[in-house]
């Protein structure tokens, strides 16, 4: 495990995380480059300049995603989109969609420790209830989340943390940890005041890009979440 030890010493934890705010594809889920896959079939004139904003705004709703890659043509994003999320479930349905090492374990790990835990995504609900049902993991966390159940507000917006928070019934936003592996999760989650805020290495950004973006923490890998929870919570 990594650690930012100078965002660490300005932050203030609490002292009991109740609700644990995960990201999908890239902390939970391997990607392996799916993203950009159902990215580059959804737009057949896919250019390299397109490809690095969609490196840099990993995270993020992708109908917002679009709306930029078309110039704000809101016809032709919503078509994008809409083939975007074809092309990725056609991806899981043919069976390139797993845990990324740990990830279960971590599940397993909060949930022991009595925590609640949320999924949230980028992507559309009947994606985000594709990768669900293809991991198996329906009963391995408390409810998940995607831009269209709050309003359309993805990342870096903190509309699906805060109602997390809410569905949660947390005694404070400071009770609730964030991990994500990209710049949009961490802003994601210093915006809704969460107490704990980290970044995790398999992903689509580096430890430099997470700590500029206000990580807490920085992460090897999600499976190291549990330990730093009990180890933020111990005298």
């Amino acid at each position: 495990m990594t650690a930012n030890p100078a965002a660490s010493e300005n932050s203030a934890n609490p002292a009991t995380t109740e609700l644990v705010v995960l990201d999908m594809a890239g902390t939970t889920v391997a990607d392996d480059g799916l993203v950009e896959r159902a990215f580059q079939a959804a737009l057949p004139d896919f250019t390299p300049a397109q490809l690095d904003h969609v490196r840099a705004t990993m995270g993020e709703s992708k109908i917002t995603v679009f709306r930029h890659l078309t110039d704000h043509d809101e016809e032709r994003a919503q078509q994008a989109n809409a083939a975007f999320e074809a092309a990725y479930a056609r991806l899981v349905d043919a069976g390139h969609c797993a845990p990324l090492p740990g990830a279960e374990d971590a599940l397993r790990g909060l949930r022991d420790q009595g925590r609640t835990i949320a999924l949230t995504t980028g992507f559309a609900r009947d994606t985000q209830d594709r990768i669900l049902a293809a991991l198996g993991w329906e009963g391995l966390v408390d409810f998940t989340l995607c831009p269209a159940d709050v309003g359309g507000r993805g990342r870096p917006h903190p509309d699906m943390v805060l109602a997390a928070a809410l569905r949660a019934r947390v005694s404070a936003v400071a009770a609730v940890a964030v991990a994500g592996d990209t710049a949009s999760d961490v802003r994601t989650g210093r915006n809704a005041g969460a107490g704990t805020v980290a970044g995790v290495l398999t992903g689509a950004h580096d430890a430099a890009a997470l700590r500029a973006a206000g990580a807490t923490h920085v992460l090897d890998t999600v499976a190291a979440l549990p330990d730093l929870l009990i180890a933020q919570e111990t005298p």
